[in-house]
C-alpha cells in the first residue's frame, strides 16, 4: 500500500485529473498514449529478480533426491571403471563419452520445467508492469549457474579420481571446464524447448527425441556414419564434448600397450582416430559457444513472443 502511494497514486491521479479538465480525450473514442514508465530502474528489476530465484530454487537445485541421484551415480560409475588401466582405452574413452550423456540429458530435462511452471506468475507479473522481460530472463540465467554447476563439479570429482583417468591436474581441471560448458549447452536447449512449447509434456517428449539424435551422432556408438546423414554430429553437442573430453586426455604422442611388449599411438585406436582429433580444438569450443548463445536467445526471444508487452 505505501509504494502504491508512492509510487502509482500521484500519477494515476493527475491522469484522472487531466481527463476531467479535458474531456475530449474520452468522447474522440481514441486511447491515450501511455508512456512506458518503469517504477524502478533495470538493475533493480534485476537484483531483486535474482535474489528471489535464488531463495526459491536453492531447495530446489540441491534437494535430497537429486543430491541422491547424483552422488550414487556418480559411485556406481567410479565403481564400474575403479581404477581402469590406461591400455584399456576403450574402456577409458566409455567413462568420458558416460560423462557428456549424463551431463546432456540431466541439465536439459530439469531445464524443461523452468518456464512452463512460472509462466503463470510472470504472465500476471509482467501484466503489472512490475519489470521487463529482458531483466527477468538476466535474474534467471545467472541465478542458475551456482546451482547448475556445483552438482556437476561434485560428479566430475568423484568418478574422474575414481575411474582412474589421467592423474594430471591440468587434464582434470580442463575436464572439469568442458563438462561444466557442456552443462550449460544442455540447459539452454531445454529452456528453448520450454519456451517454444510451453507444454511440459511436449517438451519431454521433443527432447527424448532430440537427444536420442545427438547420442548416436556422438562418435562413440557408430564411427563411421552415411556421408548422406553424417552432418548430424555437426549439430550435436554431445560429439563436441566428446571430441574436447578424449582431446584433453590424451596427448599427441601418448601411447598404450597394444600387444607383448609393443606400444601403440593412442590417437591412432580406431575409436579415437575416427573423431579427426589431429584438428585444432577451438573449433570444437567454437561451435560450443555459438550454441551456448543461440538456444538461449532462440529461448528469449520465444518468451518476448509469447507475452504481453
Amino acid at each position: 500500500m505505501s509504494s502504491f502511494k508512492k509510487n502509482l497514486y500521484p500519477a494515476l491521479k493527475e491522469d484522472i485529473h487531466q481527463n476531467n479538465t479535458d474531456p475530449s480525450a474520452l468522447i474522440s473514442g481514441t486511447p491515450r498514449r501511455c508512456d512506458n514508465h518503469w517504477t524502478s530502474s533495470w538493475w533493480e528489476q534485476f537484483r531483486v529478480l535474482l535474489k528471489r530465484g535464488l531463495q526459491e530454487r536453492r531447495h530446489e537445485s540441491f534437494s535430497g533426491l537429486r543430491i541422491f541421484q547424483v552422488l550414487s551415480v556418480s559411485i556406481l560409475s567410479g565403481l564400474l571403471w575403479w581404477h581402469s588401466d590406461p591400455s584399456h582405452v576403450q574402456d577409458q574413452v566409455g567413462l568420458l563419452f558416460f560423462f557428456s550423456i549424463f551431463w546432456g540429458f540431466f541439465p536439459l530435462f530439469n531445464a524443461i520445467f523452468a518456464f512452463p511452471l512460472e509462466r503463470p506468475m510472470l504472465i500476471k507479473e509482467r501484466s503489472s508492469g512490475m519489470y521487463k522481460l529482458s531483466s527477468y530472463y538476466a535474474a534467471r540465467m545467472v541465478g542458475d549457474l551456482p546451482m547448475e554447476l556445483v552438482l556437476p563439479t561434485i560428479f566430475v570429482t568423484i568418478s574422474y579420481w575414481m575411474g582412474g583417468l589421467n592423474p594430471s591436474l591440468v587434464t582434470f581441471v580442463l575436464t572439469l571446464l568442458i563438462m561444466l560448458f557442456n552443462v550449460l549447452v544442455s540447459q539452454g536447449i531445454g529452456l528453448a524447448l520450454g519456451a517454444i512449447l510451453m507444454d511440459v509434456k511436449q517438451a519431454t517428449s521433443l527432447a527424448s527425441v532430440t537427444m536420442l539424435v545427438f547420442l548416436l551422432a556422438g562418435g562413440y556408438y557408430i564411427q563411421q556414419m552415411p556421408a548422406f546423414i553424417a552432418w548430424l554430429k555437426y549439430i550435436s553437442f554431445s560429439h563436441y564434448c566428446y571430441k574436447l573430453l578424449v582431446g584433453v586426455q590424451y596427448s599427441v604422442n601418448e601411447v598404450y600397450e597394444c600387444g607383448q611388449g609393443l606400444h601403440c599411438r593412442v590417437r591412432d585406436f580406431p575409436a579415437i582416430k575416427c573423431l579427426e582429433l589431429e584438428d585444432t580444438m577451438w573449433g570444437d569450443v567454437a561451435a560450443l559457444t555459438v550454441m551456448l548463445i543461440g538456444y538461449r536467445v532462440v529461448a528469449y526471444l520465444a518468451l518476448r513472443m509469447g507475452q504481453p508487452h
